[in-house]
């Protein structure tokens, strides 16, 4: 065994310098289908508006492509509950344009957080674990369901996203990613607002998928 210790160091060395070199060869690659179609306007009788970012935060996230829809009910006595659902795209990511992890982001906008870990939600393909974040700013709650997604996975485990980030780069040269975010207000019980972040990721996984690329 002692051979192998002593050359740990250097393997380990070899493997990030193979990772680095992947990551300057990677393939930037343009979404199939757009955003904005591949995501239903309508989800659980619920209507989305789309909202454009200003040129600023699209910079500051350093995305390529993304859609940020906010669904509502048409009648307000209806009792349903509104969300929004942001997906942010990168055809690439090298350093200084990397995926920017809501954990950081949310608080500089103000919210905090009261909860954290991550769930199993239902999906047409089986289910996927999610992060799950109950946040409150001044006396708004809201629940948060957010996950990355592509070359052919969901996944909710930062290490983890950053080693198969890794390893795809080296290997595939792919580094296409996709963050995705559901946001619930929460009104009183957080049970309703869980259903319906859960239900609506159950519809939105599966449309991005329509959009990512192979």
């Amino acid at each position: 065994m002692r051979p192998v210790v002593a050359w740990a160091p250097a393997l380990l060395l070899a493997v990030g310098a193979v990772f680095t070199v992947g990551v300057d060869l990677q393939r930037a690659l343009p979404l199939r289908a757009p955003l904005g179609t591949a995501l239903p306007t309508e989800i659980a009788g619920l209507r989305g508006t789309d909202v454009v970012l200003s040129e600023a935060e699209v910079r500051v996230a350093g995305v390529t492509d993304y859609l940020l829809r906010n669904y509502e009910p048409a009648d307000s006595l209806s009792g349903a509950v509104p969300f929004s659902v942001y997906v942010g795209y990168y055809d690439s990511q090298t350093q200084g344009k990397t995926i920017h992890s809501p954990k950081n982001c949310l608080p500089g906008a103000g919210w905090e957080a009261l909860a954290s870990t991550s769930v199993t939600v239902a999906a047409p393909e089986g289910p996927v674990r999610v992060n799950r974040y109950l946040l409150q700013n001044g006396d708004a709650q809201a629940l948060v369901l957010y996950w990355y997604q592509g070359r052919g996975r969901v996944e909710s485990n930062e290490y983890v996203v950053k080693w198969d980030l890794l390893q795809d780069a080296a290997l595939r040269q792919r580094s296409d990613e996709a963050l995705v975010r559901i946001v619930v207000p929460v009104r009183g019980d957080i049970a309703p607002a869980f259903e319906t972040a859960s239900r609506t990721a159950h519809v939105v996984i599966p449309a991005i998928y329509q959009s990512l690329p192979h």
